[in-house]
């Protein structure tokens, strides 16, 4: 489960992926489909927020359009 890092409320397109970029803001790639050409998608930045992240945190849009985070799951075995 996830904590709220930053309250954004994004409006989410379909056909668009959202992530977290290295900045700390809300970008969005256009989802790749059966058929189409292979390459390099443009990316588009929706929303500056500048979040500071930290190492071993997964950060992420969620479906309310705020940035959370969640802690990595690593060497398990």
């Amino acid at each position: 489960m996830g904590k709220k890092v930053a309250k954004v409320g994004v409006e989410k397109e379909s056909g668009y992926l959202y992530f977290v970029d290295k900045q700390g803001d809300v970008s969005r790639s256009e989802m790749s489909r059966g058929g189409r050409k292979k390459g390099k998608k443009k990316k588009e930045k929706v929303a500056k927020v500048g979040v500071d992240k930290e190492p071993g945190y997964l950060y992420y849009v969620d479906k309310d359009g705020d940035i959370s985070r969640a802690k990595m799951a690593r060497g398990r075995k």
